[in-house]
């Protein structure tokens, strides 16, 4: 059986993050046809700059990542909501997948995008410019798959995502949603 490659992207930097505990639970709770990589370095990538996206001298970090998102099947973003919108990390990390223009690694790729804020929209904010990011960078956004969970800090703060029951059958949707544009298992 061939497994599908979930890519995941966390836009929170910090060590006790609670979208980098829901992207755990997500791989935690992946079915067995599916492989979830979660990408650690997003805070190692330069900010974009056409001068040092040069073939044979880009950043190791930047090419890592496009190495990783071109070899995966699909990307998940998990996005936290900072100052109402994307963060600057996770933007980043789009705008080096989107080069070369029209050829990037996110061109016509499955996109998801999921998370977890402190505010009561769960980040749905940060969410909807992820996708908006992503889609004009040439990626597949999915739509359907949609998971935004409010006050995380209050409600993760004695319990991990994968402890929480209702988080764990979310989860569970967001790869039914997800299998419909994974690859056929041989």
């Amino acid at each position: 059986m061939t497994k599908s490659t979930v890519l995941t992207l966390v836009g929170s930097l910090r060590a006790g993050s609670t979208n980098q505990q829901l992207a755990e639970a997500i791989a935690l709770n992946a079915p067995e046809h599916v492989d979830v990589v979660i990408h650690e370095t997003l805070g190692n990538i330069p900010f974009y700059n056409e001068d040092i996206d040069v073939e044979g001298q880009v950043p190791a970090a930047a090419a890592a990542l496009r190495q990783a998102a071109t070899e995966a099947d699909t990307l998940l973003l998990v996005t936290p909501e900072h100052n109402g919108t994307i963060p600057a990390s996770l933007k980043n990390a789009i705008d080096w997948l989107s080069r070369p223009y029209g050829a990037g690694a996110l061109s016509g790729k499955p996109t998801a995008v999921v998370g977890t804020a402190f505010g009561q929209f769960g980040g749905v904010w940060a969410q909807d410019e992820t996708r908006k990011a992503v889609g004009i960078a040439g990626a597949e956004v999915l739509e359907d798959v949609k998971l935004a969970v409010p006050g995380s800090v209050v409600r993760f703060a004695e319990t991990h995502p994968k402890d929480d029951a209702e988080i764990v059958e979310q989860i569970k949707g967001i790869f039914d949603a997800l299998t419909v544009t994974q690859p056929a298992a041989s």
